[in-house]
């Protein structure tokens, strides 16, 4: 964790992002490190020009907030550099820091790590339709503000990312555990039995990482309010009689209304089709989150037939991929 050196490059390429934000009225800059740094300092040079510091943990990031600078922490030590950016700038709209049709000038380490590099204009604009904090309080529910967010954040990942290039539908149910397990069962093997809470809690990121795996398997999975995962690939039972939904929507999204109304329990979705999130409460959709998509570069075979008394070869070609619908 090496703290970071204001060099003379440094400061040229800190005070150029400062002055490209004044002069495009940019709501933002945001500074996205691999270690702490002399705060004040960089307070002092930015004048009056907003600055969102981001890093991987809260040691990096200790006494930035106290200097005048906003802080976002990722928990991405092993991402490339893209994904840290994006995330810094989902987590900065969802907490409030930043609208979601801001202007951001980002400064980063773009070529060589340890080497602030880049400076880059963003527009959030549309791509960015994530939830905030103030969205999800306005949900009268229960379960800890969070917890909720933690839940919310995952849903969205899976939704945006998929697994291993196919795309994942699956539904949380979050707070008031006891009921909702009484009107669930198990659809066979649960693959959190038998691990400690501390191993099943969502504040790790280990364990996120895990039941990203857990949600392409059948079932709800059960969060309760502290962030523990109670259980997974859990059937619900609960009745949906007067359930009424949109058009479109498949078994999930009704189990996860009939969860909702059954108990006190905020249910999540994702939807396979289309990764769309959606917050269920008391039997209704409250809110809905649109994902950003990634196109990875897929290797495919050309469906090439050969003239007659020729060769047979198959050559690759590079096709950006989208995620078909199940």
């Amino acid at each position: 964790m090496k703290p970071l050196r204001f060099t003379d490059r440094f400061k040229t390429l800190y005070g150029f992002g400062i002055r490209l934000a004044e002069s495009t009225e940019a709501d933002a800059v945001l500074l996205l490190l691999d270690g702490p740094a002399d705060w004040a300092r960089l307070k002092n040079l930015a004048g009056q020009q907003k600055v969102i510091v981001a890093a991987d943990t809260p040691a990096e990031l200790e006494g930035a907030k106290q200097a005048g600078l906003e802080t976002v922490v990722l928990n991405m030590p092993d991402s490339p550099v893209y994904d840290r950016l994006t995330q810094s700038l989902l987590e900065a709209v969802a907490d409030d820091l930043l609208a979601p049709g801001a202007c951001v000038v980002a400064i980063y380490s773009g070529f060589e790590a340890d080497n602030i590099d880049s400076v880059s204009i963003i527009n959030l604009g549309e791509h960015l339709d994530r939830l905030t904090g103030r969205d999800l309080r306005q949900l009268e529910t229960r379960v800890p503000l969070d917890t909720l967010k933690l839940v919310v954040d995952l849903a969205a990942e899976i939704g945006r990312e998929g697994r291993e290039g196919k795309p994942v539908g699956t539904m949380f149910v979050v707070g008031d555990t006891r009921k909702v397990l009484a009107h669930s069962h198990s659809v066979g093997f649960d693959p959190v039995r038998g691990y400690s809470r501390k191993d099943r809690n969502l504040n790790d990121p280990r364990v996120r990482e895990g039941i990203k795996e857990i949600a392409q398997m059948d079932g709800a999975i059960i969060v309760s309010a502290d962030g523990t995962v109670e259980a997974a690939c859990r059937y619900i039972d609960a009745p949906a009689t007067t359930i009424t939904l949109s058009k479109g929507l498949g078994s999930r999204h009704w189990a996860a209304a009939a969860i909702s109304r059954a108990t006190k329990a905020v249910a999540v979705t994702v939807s396979q089709s289309n990764g769309t999130v959606r917050i269920f409460q008391n039997g209704e959709v409250m809110l809905r989150i649109e994902p950003i998509h990634r196109r990875p570069m897929v290797w495919k075979d050309f469906e090439y037939e050969p003239p007659a008394g020729g060769e047979t070869r198959q050559k690759a070609k590079p096709e950006t991929g989208k995620p078909s619908p199940a």
